[in-house]
């Protein structure tokens, strides 16, 4: 298998669990299947989506509908099926997929906003976030749901810390371009995935309106 094989079947996996993750995380409201295929996909896509167009080139899945397809068989799967993937290990997996999606995600696309040379050097950090969280922001915004920047999830914040470290190896060590991405990568899941197993939320001290002994 070769690294862009195995990039794609990664980014797959990613836009299965957005997908998932968010008709779950509104199943609550007893949506029907159409509204759950809206989000689903807006979640799986919106952020990558906003992305290009800021950036004026062609939006991703216009080129490879393959991503809308699969976000589609993935939010019929949940709606379907939502009771399996509120198993606590099927839960588990998916949410574990969604931190490693919105990982590869993010550096991904603030390589991509890099090599074009749009905006050096902040907008590569800015729009890798919003590859990473923007449908979920979409999503949330749409379902009148608290947003993860409203909340004290551990879920930006991962993401912001590795497109930085990202940022810096493309400015300062191009040469390990790659392994850079790899290590941000695992950077951005490692913490996702401790916040997720131990349950971990940004400080309270670190919240506006906090009280400071």
């Amino acid at each position: 298998m070769t690294l862009d094989e195995l990039s794609f079947y990664a980014a797959m996996a990613g836009t299965v669990a957005f997908a998932i993750s968010a008709v779950l995380s509104v199943a609550e409201r007893r949506i029907d299947l159409f509204a759950a295929v809206v989000l689903g996909t807006i979640t799986a896509v919106g952020g990558g989506t906003i992305r290009d167009i800021i950036l004026g080139v062609s939006v991703f899945w216009v080129t490879d509908l393959i991503y809308i397809w699969v976000s589609i068989a993935s939010c019929v799967a949940a709606f379907v099926a939502y009771r399996l993937f509120q198993h606590r290990f099927v839960g588990a997996l998916v949410l574990y997929t969604d931190g490693f999606g919105a990982a590869l995600f993010g550096v991904q696309a603030t390589g991509k906003v890099w090599d074009l040379g749009f905006a050096l050097p902040i907008a590569p950090v800015i729009l890798g976030v919003v590859t990473a969280i923007g449908g979920g922001l979409i999503r949330d915004v749409l379902a009148g749901r608290q947003t993860l920047l409203m909340s004290r999830e551990l879920y930006a914040v991962p993401v912001l810390i590795g497109c930085i470290l990202f940022t810096l190896i493309l400015a300062y060590a191009p040469d390990y371009r790659f392994y850079g991405s790899i290590a941000c990568i695992l950077l951005i899941f490692a913490i996702r995935a401790a916040a997720i197993h131990w349950n971990l939320h940004v400080p309270e001290w670190a919240m506006m309106g906090s009280r400071r002994q």
